[in-house]
């Protein structure tokens, strides 16, 4: 029998989808919920999920809403986000759930682990977030060009998120050109909304977010910071005034630049496992 790789859960009015690394949902285990960055969608966790799933854990890596497979209007801030990352949560009656973002993600789960902490102490057992900043400002020159010129932005982007021109085979295999696979994936996130420009409104949520000095000190769980040491988006600098407002951090940089994921896949996975010890 064909199992299920992924399932879509009601939130908010709309259905969510969330890729569940090729097991069903089992109320029993922890879960972790796996946050995507602009024009990404849950595919850019493919090696760290596949491993989770099948280690213990329930996977939900979701895409963000009117994002490719999700429904709904995409949030135009990281509190919007974060409400629905909760309402998720509270959708499937999840008991303890670690919660992994990457660049605006982190910060979608940074608000998420926040919020729930006053609502649900404890439900957030451990906080995640890759290739984070803050503030995660973006130029203004890059903004006027997601709408203006989204391609050439794409194009922008590509050059600075990585650092090597193709990944490890426990990533997305031998010859992979990661350059190539992003810009793709980019431009197929951006064509599957057409009445937002979904480029552009995750830059813009990620400049305006200004909630995380309110946020960071009510995080009680555990945080686990993984950073590019080649990192021209996010660098590793720019995420330190998290680290000092942060009261459990732990810190691990990686050769890689931002899309850590499939430029360091085996070292942000050994970071995930060490982190996730019980």
């Amino acid at each position: 029998m064909r199992m299920s790789t992924s399932m879509k859960i009601s939130v908010r009015g709309h259905l969510l989808y969330a890729y569940t690394g090729g097991k069903p949902f089992n109320p029993a285990q922890p879960t972790a919920v796996f946050i995507h960055g602009v024009l990404n969608d849950h595919s850019v966790w493919i090696l760290q999920t596949r491993y989770l799933a099948h280690h213990g854990w329930n996977v939900l890596a979701i895409d963000l809403p009117g994002h490719c497979k999700s429904e709904g209007p995409p949030p135009h801030s990281v509190q919007e986000a974060a409400n629905t990352v909760i309402a998720l949560l509270d959708a499937l009656k999840i008991e303890k759930a670690a919660l992994i973002g990457h660049s605006l993600g982190s910060l979608i789960a940074l608000e998420a682990a926040a919020r729930d902490s006053e609502a649900h102490p404890g439900r957030v057992s451990h906080l995640m977030m890759v290739g984070t900043a803050y503030p995660m400002r973006v130029s203004p020159a890059l903004l006027d060009l997601s709408v203006s010129a989204p391609f050439k932005a794409i194009d922008m982007v590509n050059r600075f998120s990585h650092s090597t021109l193709a990944p490890p085979p426990s990533a997305l295999g031998p010859g992979t050109w990661l350059y190539g696979g992003s810009k793709a994936l980019m431009r197929r996130v951006l064509a599957s909304n057409t009445l937002v420009n979904v480029f552009h409104t995750g830059f813009k949520a990620c400049d305006d977010y200004q909630g995380a000095e309110a946020a960071m000190p009510l995080v009680t769980c555990p945080t686990l910071f993984v950073l590019g040491s080649a990192d021209q988006m996010t660098p590793p600098k720019s995420a330190q005034s998290l680290i000092d407002l942060c009261g459990k951090p732990t810190v691990v940089k990686l050769p890689a630049g931002h899309s850590l994921m499939t430029e360091a896949p085996e070292g942000v996975l050994q970071s995930f496992k060490d982190f996730l010890k019980p």
